[in-house]
């Protein structure tokens, strides 16, 4: 899975954005707001990848444990398949 084409992650300042690019513009309006842990989601969403892949960088670089990280990444994905920003 990885993220759709059309969609660029800026970080100003500690806040993390994506906004749509070309022609996604058309179909999809406004901004995404994301905390530095969506933000890095994001990043590894970037190129393919799979969830046991995003648990294992999740585990790697922040100080959680593995059924919240799990948790927490479940419902991040689902947000994006429910939104269309994800190809799988």
């Amino acid at each position: 899975m990885k993220i759709k084409d059309g969609f660029m992650l800026s970080g100003v300042a500690g806040s993390y954005v994506v906004v749509p690019v070309g022609a996604v513009q058309a179909d999809f309006t406004g901004m995404i707001t994301l905390n530095p842990v969506g933000a890095f989601l994001w990043g590894k969403l970037e190129k393919e990848t799979t969830r046991d892949e995003l648990l294992k960088s999740v585990l790697s670089q922040y100080d959680t444990d593995e059924k919240t990280a799990a948790q927490d990444i479940d419902r991040y994905l689902e947000k994006l398949r429910k939104n269309g920003l994800l190809e799988e």
